[in-house]
């Protein structure tokens, strides 16, 4: 194949991260990696996959994967890994890596500045901010200059919301905070830029009513459910996911965190109306990504 050929695929990953680079850079520094393998019982030898590795796994299994790291460099002093890179690994891997990037919002106007060159330069899609890591409120006025260029650019905008295994069972947490992540700080966003597309990152815990209530009253405001095995989501996420939310519901793993293969092995006991699953599993990541026309 050459270039993403929807129509051959049978899923849409929206949520997948690169967390090693061949550069020899990480997303996270060591401390924060460890509580997150621990936390999510994945053995840390195992868990950090090339980008090329990423690109075999979703090949073998004829699905796509949006990809990126975290820019948190500010908070952490840790250097992410390149967005250049994950870009590079789209180019060179089409049919199965949608690029996304990430920038600190603490770069200000020179982030706005990057966020135009990667989507003019190398055909990024969209951006994550992970508030909790990058120490930031969605609706920080100094933040808006990064939502601005989203905007102008046409790119999406990935917040994380909720829990976060980042730093969970370190001292402290790794000196993470949670209060950054409650949705409806990205109402706020929503409602300051209407034709900027978002993505609410995970069931929401413990904010899981005010996500949805966010994703219903506000047009281009999705909710993708990575993070979290399916057995384990709200009833109400369900309930949403089956009516008022079918055509903005989006599936999404974390990966490495999560395969796609333990995800799709939960996902096909919950009771989903039979025609809402290719709706999440593909239809509306399509749409949002622009690969269908409506």
């Amino acid at each position: 194949m050459t270039g993403l050929d929807v129509g051959a695929l049978t899923a849409i990953d929206m949520h997948t991260h690169a967390e090693v680079s061949s550069r020899g850079r990480g997303s996270l520094s060591a401390e924060l990696e460890e509580a997150s393998s621990t936390y999510f019982k994945v053995d840390g030898r195992h868990r950090r996959p090339t980008l090329p590795e990423i690109a075999a796994h979703y090949r073998e299994r004829r699905m796509a994967c949006v990809v990126f790291t975290v820019d948190a460099e500010a908070a952490t002093g840790t250097p992410p890994v390149p967005n250049e890179e994950i870009a590079e690994a789209a180019a060179e891997n089409p049919d199965v890596i949608i690029p996304f990037a990430s920038i600190d919002p603490a770069k200000g106007k020179a982030g706005a500045k990057e966020v135009h060159r990667l989507v003019r330069d190398f055909g990024v899609k969209g951006f994550k901010f992970h508030p909790n890591v990058q120490a930031f409120y969605p609706n920080d006025r100094a933040a808006y200059v990064l939502c601005e260029a989203l905007q102008e650019a046409g790119a999406i905008a990935v917040f994380h919301t909720g829990q976060t295994g980042i730093g969970a069972g370190a001292p402290g947490g790794g000196g993470i905070r949670l209060k950054y992540s409650n949705p409806l700080y990205v109402d706020d966003v929503a409602a300051d830029f209407p034709d900027l597309s978002i993505v609410l990152a995970h069931p929401s815990f413990p904010w899981q009513d005010e996500a949805l209530s966010v994703a219903t009253h506000k047009p281009r405001v999705h909710i993708d459910l990575s993070g979290w095995s399916p057995k384990y989501f709200p009833p109400q996420l369900v309930q949403y996911a089956n009516t008022l939310l079918k055509d903005k519901v989006l599936f999404g793993t974390d990966y490495p965190l999560l395969t796609p293969d333990r995800w799709l092995k939960d996902f096909a006991a919950l009771p989903v109306k039979d025609e809402v699953r290719p709706l999440i599993l593909k239809e509306n990541a399509a749409r949002l990504l622009g690969f269908t026309e409506h």
